[in-house]
């Protein structure tokens, strides 16, 4: 039977928040195989100058973890 593990990371882009979290999910995809979902939990930023300067996306990711 397969078992659903979680895996929590964040994201960055310098586009947008949505970027952010498909990164997260792109740099997660060669390592975990079987992703099944992506829960966004926080959205933060970091500022200079008065501008966003880089977008960050704490997500959590869904696999399957099948037995061998």
């Amino acid at each position: 039977m397969p078992v659903v593990k979680v895996l929590e990371l964040v994201g960055t882009s310098n586009k947008d928040w949505s970027d952010a979290a498909n990164q997260a999910v792109k740099e997660a995809a060669p390592k975990l195989q079987n992703i099944v979902g992506v829960e966004v939990l926080n959205w933060t930023a970091n500022v200079k100058d008065g501008a966003i300067t880089e977008y960050k996306a704490d997500v959590k990711i869904a696999y399957l973890d099948e037995p061998r």
